[in-house]
């Protein structure tokens, strides 16, 4: 006889485990199966959190590397000891994990250790096959939730052999600095093992295929990167074609079509492809009961219901039917929230994807939430912008941050505010007020009366505000 729950969730990355554990809290009967030796997914296991502790360590040394300047004495010349980094990172993300062990035994959560297909046939009872570990059979009473995420996809003749053409998965326990890098793809992923690299000492090359780096980014975010980068001594090919990549003994040889139409050739210790994931379905036997399929996504509609009763899917493995839903971390715990109450019978909410923000961690960071300058007016607004740069402000003086600004994209008929858009210090964090304004449809005037703290760098969000009104204070 089959494992009775109220819910099966497959996967344990950020929505499945979220979803578990307010399915949970909501008093329903929950098992997780997850296939992995921890729990987390790709957020934390291999995606955010190891990424971004990469990245606070390329800080340190960047603080380190200008001491002198700082005032601090006894530095000597900083480096970058790539295991004690390496070391350091595994047990943050050793405890986070651990963090949500503890919370699956707070919340009388099964995990279910093992990899899991559907079964049943279409119409019928619905169970759940765990085979390569826990091997039985589960079903659920209400309903199975699919969370089983995505993974890092290659380009037609680019052959990934996580040696020396490798993904973020490989890039994120390398152990040694690469003196070249090649990057592929400058979405988040590219633009922040750029960062990382560079920062540690790498030769880094970026090559992009769309006219400009961060490429769903405000056009002014994505220039004033491309400066930035360029500063820091990053190479930047946008509009170039990668035509091949062959590994050649310690290193890659790569031949790319640049935008004029030269071809140039370069030379890498490893070539990072960054071009995107794609839905993990293989393996769970979606047709078998049924599931309606696009490009390998789950189709579902806004309470994430798919075609087939008793069966939702979530995170970066679904399509709500148009193109851009959105592949992060704090999506998939929303969609898991709603699915999970959804479930248990309470009344949901649909999702606004135009209010979640988007959190890039180079250097310098990106926040962004709305709509962009160019996406306001496709859709017919009248718009009224308002920028103002950080380099004004006392705080990033004083933290030595200069670069970047906040630029208000905000409706001129009601004043509404429709994007916010910075790129700076701070930029991850100072996106929440302007998810809240997004949320709360806010103005432009009220931003205004505002009241934002001195010496912040939040001061730039009220001063943008104000410069949307033509009436910036310190510019």
């Amino acid at each position: 006889m089959p494992n009775e729950y109220d819910v099966v969730v497959v996967g344990a990355g950020t929505g499945g485990y979220v979803a578990a554990i307010r399915a949970a809290q909501l008093g329903l009967k929950v098992a997780v199966v997850e296939k992995q030796k921890a729990l987390g997914g790709t957020c934390l296991l291999w995606g955010c959190i190891p990424t971004k502790a990469l990245l606070e360590h390329a800080h340190s040394l960047k603080v380190a590397q200008h001491a002198k300047e700082w005032g601090i004495t006894g530095v000597g010349t900083p480096g970058i000891d790539m295991a004690q980094v390496q070391t350091r990172k595994d047990r943050i993300v050793t405890g986070l994990s651990k963090g949500v062990e503890f919370l699956f035994k707070k919340n009388k959560i099964d995990w279910i250790k093992g990899t899991a297909r559907l079964t049943g046939a279409p119409g019928g009872p619905l169970t759940i096959d765990v085979f390569e570990g826990d091997k039985q059979t589960l079903r659920a009473r209400k309903d199975i939730i699919v969370a089983t995420g995505s993974a890092p996809r290659s380009v037609p003749g680019i052959e990934i052999d996580r040696k020396r053409i490798i993904t973020s998965d490989e890039a994120i326990g390398l152990r040694e600095v690469p003196k070249a890098m090649a990057i592929m793809g400058a979405g988040a992923v590219g633009v922040e093992f750029a960062s990382i690299f560079r920062s540690f000492g790498s030769d880094v090359t970026i090559l992009e295929l769309l006219p400009r780096l961060v490429p769903v980014e405000d056009e002014a975010v994505s220039a004033e990167l491309e400066k930035s980068f360029r500063k820091q001594g990053i190479t930047s090919h946008t509009g170039a074609r990668v035509t091949s990549a062959t590994v050649r003994g310690d290193g890659v040889d790569i031949e790319a079509q640049l935008a004029g139409g030269a071809t140039e050739k370069f030379r890498a210790d490893y070539l990072l492809v960054a071009t995107g994931r794609g839905p993990v379905t293989a393996g769970l036997e979606a047709e078998r009961v049924g599931l309606q399929l696009e490009k390998g996504y789950i189709k579902v509609d806004a309470q994430y219901k798919t075609n087939v009763p008793g069966i939702s899917a979530i995170g970066d493995v679904i399509t709500l039917g148009w193109p851009g839903h959105p592949q992060l971390a704090h999506v998939s715990s929303a969609e898991g929230i709603i699915a999970a109450e959804r479930i248990a019978g309470q009344e949901v909410r649909a999702l606004n994807y135009d209010h979640v923000p988007g959190c890039t961690y180079c250097d310098p960071e990106i926040g962004s939430v709305g709509l962009t300058e160019a996406e306001a007016k496709e859709r017919g607004y009248d718009v009224r912008i308002g920028t103002f740069p950080f380099g004004v402000l006392g705080r990033a003086k004083m933290a030595g941050e200069t670069d970047g600004f906040v630029k208000i994209v905000a409706d001129k008929q009601y004043d509404e505010v429709l994007g916010v858009h910075m790129i700076g210090l701070r930029s991850t964090e100072l996106v929440a007020e302007a998810t809240l304004a997004l949320r709360l449809e806010c103005t432009v005037e009220e931003l205004i009366r505002t009241v934002h703290a001195h010496p912040t760098m939040a001061e730039a969000v009220g001063e943008a505000a104000h410069a949307a009104h033509g009436a910036a204070i310190h510019s």
